[in-house]
């Protein structure tokens, strides 16, 4: 009986230790040279943000309701939910009251306000104008507690920042090679950020830009701990009966 039972707690720790999983976000090196990571990670003191396609944008003007849409100094909900805003089409335009077709794809929130208050002081003495971006995001996906789609109105948000809003890292969180994501025209950057080392905390604590994607990958023990919890306690059933059966031979 011993016998018997101890080759079948060897089959079940063989089919433990076959069935492995690849996280495919642990691995070491990220695609992009050093000079990739200076110009597009890390020297970005000046970063503004440029209107893009499909953003949803909000226009207030200081009591003229007419010339806004989904203004925060009116009465009603500016949020993306419940509010009202304008997209950016295909081809980088808005409809803007009393304007018409507006071009304002790769244009900054400033320089986009300063325009506005041309256009508008042709009907109000020196318009106030402010402009809102509702679905400038950053992605945190992987091993901390909240992972979310994370809304952000200012430009510098830290990485440390945005893995706090997720309220911090999981226990099996790999923060070795965590990786920021980040598409800049039509190629992808990957940044991969050691939080582990001490020193050099401007080049870890880098700012995040909307669009960002952050993965936190996990230890690669991860998939192995939580297969030999499922096989302890199967074992010590086995263990039970064995005993049960010699007690009862």
């Amino acid at each position: 009986m011993t016998v018997r039972f101890s080759f079948i707690l060897l089959i079940a720790l063989f089919g433990l230790g076959s069935c492995k999983t690849h996280n495919i976000f642990w691995q070491k090196n990220a695609n992009n040279t050093v000079e990739d990571l200076d110009s597009v990670f890390l020297y970005d003191e000046g970063y503004q943000y440029h209107i893009r396609k499909d953003d949803k944008i909000t226009i207030s003007v200081w009591g003229q309701d007419d010339l806004s849409v989904g203004s925060s100094y009116g009465i009603y909900n500016s949020n993306e939910v419940y509010g009202k805003w304008l997209m950016v089409d295909s081809r980088g335009n808005i409809e803007v009251p009393k304007l018409g077709t507006l071009k304002v794809e790769n244009k900054t929130i400033i320089e986009l306000k300063e325009e506005l208050r041309v256009h508008f002081g042709e009907w109000v003495r020196n318009p106030i104008v402010d402009i809102k971006v509702l679905n400038r995001e950053i992605t945190i996906l992987g091993e901390v507690r909240d992972p979310q789609v994370i809304n952000v109105d200012k430009e510098k948000n830290t990485l440390i920042e945005i893995i706090a809003r997720c309220k911090g890292f999981e226990f099996y969180a790999e923060m070795r090679y965590i990786k920021v994501f980040r598409q800049v025209g039509e190629n992808v950057h990957v940044a991969n950020i050691d939080l582990t080392k001490s020193g050099d905390y401007h080049l870890k604590n880098i700012n995040l830009h909307p669009g960002d994607v952050v993965v936190v990958p996990s230890k690669k023990h991860k998939n192995f701990d939580r297969r030999i919890a499922t096989v302890i306690p199967f074992s010590t059933t086995l263990t039970a009966a064995a005993i049960f059966m010699g007690a009862l031979l």
